[in-house]
């Protein structure tokens, strides 16, 4: 039996274009046969691990991506006192052959690794420091000789042994709060691969939207006085739309992703529903400042069953009226559509618990009003006392 906890949300947001296509344009798709805004996953997965309070939260070492892998470990050595040149072909050495291929002084690949995995890594290294200074640097596989017939790299031996005995001694697991939530795959080591423990879904509008268009101008401020026209001028896609936002986290999963440290696993559940909350996407910020928090959080543990999007809520769009807001009618149908799910499915009571918390009037929530929790802070205690 799994522990889940679901998170729900509609947040409105004002002109945006939050998180933008190669036309530089905002997102869309197509839901419900009406075309909605939306912003995807892993736009919203970068920020909620990049909101400073998901930091602020776990207290602890978060994971980086990155090329440079190489360098980081280098500058590592050079402070333990290494020569900078004899650290360089080891690293070069050691990537390669535990982690990717080298690229001059970058991997061929994007790396997700965590701070004490980096640790972990620079040990095994001091470890194996002579064996590794002797193999040539990034050295894995022999090209076949030019003008060769092409076929598969021939293995050095002596490489693919270091190899093996790097790969035994590096013991894969993180405690990288981000990483055991949002999961790692590496191809070519499926050893270091980490299954997420977090889902979340492409934030979709609750409506149809229509794409705008925002043509700008710059002035040059130096242009003389009888010259006339802009500097530049461009053109920008845009548009406001209240999101219907998913996430599902197993508990027990974040756990066994962190060696079975229960303590760092509930701090991350915390950190999960603050950043959630909390981030917003940063695209064109600076041009529309579209800062605008949720207004209705739902938060369901769940200790049995199936977990539950709720965007068929929305599959006939929810529409503003003479005496509800756009909020107002999202917010009434998120709450109507989970008591008909729950009266079909018994959704409710020891299975799932939902806890609420809205800027709107309980009779927006409808069924769920009686799970309304003053504010947001106590609707995080109740799911860190129902998670356990």
């Amino acid at each position: 039996m799994s522990r889940f906890v679901e998170l729900h949300l509609i947040q409105n947001f004002a002109p945006s274009c939050l998180n933008r296509d190669d036309t530089n344009t905002p997102k869309d798709c197509e839901f419900g046969g009406f075309r909605r805004a939306r912003i995807s996953s892993q736009c919203l997965k970068r920020s909620m691990r990049r909101e400073p309070v998901f930091v602020a939260t776990v207290a602890s070492g978060l994971g980086v991506r990155t090329k440079l892998m190489h360098e980081r470990l280098v500058s590592s050595l050079v402070k333990d006192g290494k020569p900078e040149d004899q650290a360089g072909a080891v690293a070069a050495t050691f990537v390669s052959l535990l982690l990717s291929a080298m690229d001059g002084e970058k991997t061929k690949v994007l790396l997700y690794v965590g701070d004490d995995e980096v640790e972990r890594m620079k040990a095994i290294i001091l470890a194996n420091w002579g064996t590794l200074l002797a193999a040539p640097a990034g050295e894995g596989a022999k090209e076949a000789e030019p003008g060769a017939k092409k076929k598969k790299p021939k293995k050095d031996p002596a490489a693919e042994a270091l190899k093996k005995e790097l790969r035994k001694a590096y013991k894969p697991g993180t405690k990288a709060a981000d990483i055991a939530l949002f999961g790692r795959m590496m191809a070519e080591h499926p050893d270091m691969n980490i299954d997420a423990a977090c889902q979340v879904a492409h934030a979709i509008s609750t409506h149809p939207v229509s794409m705008e268009m925002d043509f700008y101008t710059a002035v040059d401020d130096l242009s003389p006085e009888d010259e006339t026209g802009a500097g530049m001028m461009g053109v920008t896609g845009f548009n406001s739309s209240c999101f219907y936002r998913y996430a599902l986290l197993d508990v027990d999963k974040l756990t066994e992703n962190l060696g079975g440290d229960a303590e760092l696993a509930k701090k991350t559940v915390e950190a999960f529903l603050r950043a959630a909350v909390a981030a917003i996407p940063t695209g064109k910020q600076n041009s529309m400042a579209a800062q605008n928090p949720p207004d209705t959080v739902m938060a369901v543990v769940r200790k049995d069953g199936a977990p539950v999007s709720l965007a068929n809520a929305f599959e006939k769009p929810a529409s503003p009226r003479r005496d509800k807001s756009l909020v107002e009618a999202s917010t009434e149908a998120l709450g109507k559509y989970y008591a008909s799910l729950s009266a079909m499915y018994g959704l409710r009571g020891e299975v799932a618990r939902p806890v609420c918390s809205t800027c709107q009037d309980d009779g927006i929530l409808g069924p769920l009003a009686d799970q309304r929790k003053a504010g947001f802070d106590q609707l995080v205690q109740e799911v860190l006392a129902q998670v356990g």
